[in-house]
């Protein structure tokens, strides 16, 4: 136990050094499954993250003024290289939004990058992105379509959410900046404002390193997690939520009566370069409940739960008059890809949750950061670690 704890002390310099608050396993959290370098969907090469967070005011809401906290996120799944991805996606509960998503099914491909910000800003995302196309000529015919991914979770009980804050430099400045290695976690960019499982919630990322045959694969996840109720709350198999039932509740100085507890929603984004195609990424996208059903999350009625997954591999899958040849796995040997799925959905929800930092927002209304001590007694009480 003693080379455990040397282990997380290491891991908490490390994020020190890079600049990045502490995450789960610099507690000493223990997860299954091993990660790649980052333990980040940037662990895929050539995935890149690019965030705009946007935090202003306090005190009394007065619409179109603030107080502000949201964000835009920016996941490009080859960078700056316009070149298209297989891609499926899946929803869990559909009360949410994720657009583009039909092309996806149809055509089996994503073109876009994939953006994630808060519901009443997907279309002015959506819009910028477009325009972005235009300004950085992402596109080199004269004539193209094209249908932007942009999903959103609801922080409206922290931030000015009818006061539409995010503005198309937002989404210039999240796709401009974004970038590969380490992946900043918490209140930023899309997850600025969201809340979850009864604490602060945000932005999460983890992955996992996976050899099957002769082959190394990545599995890499981003999470934007805004759902579920604090009494399901579960870390390393502990029920955290509900030992702290009593303890750091939201505090809502105004919210609307129908607000039902586990209302919200998460957005994952899964990228892999096992050469997957559409209708095995469709698997894997299937899988992330599971990963947000170890944390604790049910799939509430007033959540949306959609997510989305992608693989790099096959550069020249994409074809608009030329055949080509693809590299396939076979589904009897797909199954560590569902294990590396569930491990880093779990782990990236948690990351969020441990960087987010407690925040105040419109009308005093408070979510409370994780108490990072209090889950550290915890998991000693239920020998979970030492």
């Amino acid at each position: 136990m003693r080379y455990f704890s040397l282990i997380a002390a290491l891991l908490l310099i490390q994020s020190a050094i890079i600049g990045q608050k502490p995450r789960a396993r610099d507690l000493g959290i223990p997860f299954n499954g091993i990660p790649g370098r980052y333990n980040a969907i940037t662990d895929v090469k050539g995935v890149e993250v690019g965030y705009s967070t946007i935090i202003s005011g306090q005190g009394k809401n007065s619409r179109g003024k603030g107080p502000v906290r949201t964000g835009v996120t920016a996941i490009l799944p080859r960078g700056r290289n316009n070149n298209p991805v297989f891609a499926n996606w899946y929803s869990l509960n559909g009360n949410g939004e994720m657009t583009g998503t039909t092309w996806i099914t149809e055509s089996g491909f994503l073109e876009t990058p994939i953006m994630i910000t808060n519901t009443n800003s997907v279309g002015v995302v959506r819009d910028a992105v477009l325009k972005w196309f235009v300004q950085t000529g992402w596109y080199k015919e004269d004539f193209w379509y094209t249908y932007p991914v942009v999903a959103e979770t609801y922080d409206g009980f922290l931030n000015d959410i009818y006061g539409f804050h995010v503005k198309e430099s937002h989404a210039f400045e999240a796709l401009d900046g974004a970038k590969s290695g380490p992946v900043k976690e918490g209140n930023v960019g899309g997850g600025t404002g969201m809340m979850c499982l009864g604490f602060k919630g945000g932005t999460g990322t983890a992955s996992r390193v996976v050899k099957i045959k002769d082959s190394t694969y990545t599995v890499g996840v981003l999470v934007q997690s805004n759902f579920g109720s604090k009494r399901n709350l579960t870390i390393a198999g502990v029920p955290i939520g509900k030992e702290l039932k009593d303890t750091l509740n939201y505090e809502f100085k105004a919210a609307p009566s129908y607000r039902q507890e586990g209302d919200g929603s998460i957005i994952v984004v899964v990228a892999t370069d096992a050469p997957l195609l559409p209708h095995q990424l469709k698997r894997v996208a299937a899988r992330v409940p599971i990963g947000i059903g170890i944390a604790g999350g049910r799939g509430e009625n007033g959540s949306g739960d959609i997510f989305i997954a992608f693989s790099t591999a096959n550069p020249s899958a994409f074809q608009r008059e030329n055949f080509t040849r693809l590299d396939e796995m076979p589904n009897d040997i797909i199954n560590p890809l569902f294990d590396a799925t569930v491990e880093a959905v779990e782990e990236a929800i948690i990351n969020a949750m441990v960087a987010a930092e407690t925040m105040e927002g419109i009308n005093g209304n408070k979510a409370y950061g994780l108490p990072h001590k209090s889950v550290i007694d915890l998991l000693k009480k239920y020998n979970r670690i030492k």
